[in-house]
């Protein structure tokens, strides 16, 4: 991943030694021979009269279908759980009582009450397969949709793509990717990563000043850098790798330059009461940074609202250490999602941006029917509820059904591929488009058959 963050100096096999802030880009065109994928273009249907733009919530953890947005009242206590369903502004459409300013924009959004998966329980592979529509297998990563984004229309003017806030996922108990970067499209198309936390009252984001206030130490830096691998790697300079390296140079030195991302990253700018309304928190404020980010020309915005599932409050259920307890909906993680996810979707309505903005929210799985002996939940990919608003998509409206404790679909069940075709067709993207792959051979966007969810789009 591209990453904007500088606090870290990474060491090259030569013993040369560069600030991170370009943290993918040299080594990938050194190490992995990215040259053939350049020269290479995507087949298929485009739309270029289509430009929406996309802000991907991903829940890490696993939110409860039972304890968010499919709740079942009417089922033994150990199945329903502690919290009640409450009313929307939509006749028909409950939620958990957890989620109050959710209630009254229930208009914005669909729910999607039947998604599930048949491969392991675990968290690494759910974040794969709701972020690229594919499992990582033979040793082949799948892009995630923002980079597929990115690589197919790429950027508006001088901002990146696709932009992942406020981290990205680190340690969730597996080894394997969490499908948040360009895999098989190379290093050249990965997300920026803020890698910062905008609600720490000091934030900012390193590197981004006007270009006066660019010392000329860090201009010699980064000159000294260049001639450098000029000259340690004579070879490789004229080769296309080299260009490629020359171009991801290029786009984080326009970002870090460029009057308008740094404006877009200024979050002091907002009025304290909107700021406020968001969540003066991690998840919160990434929020509002995505909405700034996309009103300056940022076509998708990844935002991770954790980073871990171990000793920290998250959806993760379990009910014992180093996990969540399930009175955390309740407490903290409820009110956190409740209030950011709600304002988000108030101002993009509000601004006239929510029409050609898809807000979609999942996590990785959904949560066991039982409520296990810790008095939490555990794993459980058979079943779970996803938030899809915006884009086109016609808010208001449940599509599929779980069964009578929330275990299986019994109406329209639905795959993270169906998820990741529906992402694409809003996004105006053909699902018969093809990618360069890691071997060269064209790769289907989507696997042959897989059709989006059509209720969605009227």
């Amino acid at each position: 991943m591209i990453r904007l963050d500088a606090d870290r100096p990474v060491e090259f096999c030569d013993g040369f030694r560069r600030r991170d802030f370009l943290h993918a880009g040299a080594l990938s065109a050194l190490g992995l021979g990215l040259t053939q994928f350049l020269g290479l273009k995507a087949f298929g249907a485009v739309d270029p009269g289509k430009d929406t733009n996309c802000i991907l919530m991903m829940l890490v953890g696993g939110p409860s279908q039972l304890d968010t947005w499919d709740m079942k009242p009417n089922a033994p206590v150990e199945i329903r759980g502690p919290y009640k369903p409450i009313k929307t502004n939509v006749p028909g459409i409950e939620i958990s009582e957890n989620f109050p300013r959710m209630a009254k924009h229930a208009d914005k959004y669909a729910l999607v009450r039947s998604v599930y998966h048949t491969a392991a329980a675990v968290h690494d592979t759910g974040h794969q397969m709701m972020q690229t529509g594919r499992l990582f297998q033979g040793g082949v990563e799948h892009p995630h949709f923002g980079c597929v984004l990115g690589k197919l229309k790429g950027p508006k003017g001088d901002v990146p793509p696709h932009v992942l806030l406020p981290r990205p996922i680190g340690n969730t108990g597996g080894n394997m990717p969490h499908g948040q970067n360009a895999g098989f499209l190379g290093k050249t198309y990965d997300p920026f990563v803020l890698n910062a936390d905008p609600s720490d009252p000091n934030f900012k984001v390193p590197d981004m000043l006007p270009p006066d206030y660019l010392s000329a130490l860090r201009v010699d830096r980064r000159r000294n850098w260049r001639e450098m691998i000029d000259k340690t790697v004579s070879r490789f300079e004229t080769s296309q790798d080299a260009r490629l390296l020359d171009s991801t140079f290029h786009q984080a030195y326009t970002l870090m330059s460029s009057e308008k991302a740094r404006r877009a990253f200024e979050l002091h700018r907002e009025p304290e009461q909107i700021r406020e309304k968001y969540g003066m928190n991690r998840f919160g404020q990434s929020c509002l940074l995505a909405r700034r980010l996309i009103e300056a020309g940022v076509r998708f915005v990844t935002v991770n609202m954790f980073e871990t599932v171990f000793d920290e409050i998250t959806w993760d259920i379990h009910g014992s250490k180093p996990f969540s307890p399930i009175s955390c909906y309740r407490d903290l993680v409820g009110p956190m999602f409740d209030m950011a996810y709600s304002s988000l979707l108030e101002e993009l309505h509000q601004r006239g941006l929510l029409e050609n903005t898809m807000v979609v929210s999942f996590g990785e799985f959904g949560r066991t029917p039982k409520v296990n002996p810790a008095g939490g939940r555990d794993h459980w990919p058979q079943c779970w509820t996803i938030l899809m608003a915006g884009g086109g998509m016609k808010g208001g409206q449940v599509v599929g059904a779980s069964d009578e404790i929330g275990a299986m679909p019994k109406d329209r069940p639905v795959t993270p591929a169906q998820v990741a075709a529906t992402v694409y067709h809003g996004l105006g993207i053909g699902l018969e488009t093809e990618l360069p792959g890691a071997q060269g051979r064209p790769v289907p966007i989507v696997d042959r058959g897989i059709e989006p969810i059509r209720e969605l789009f009227g």
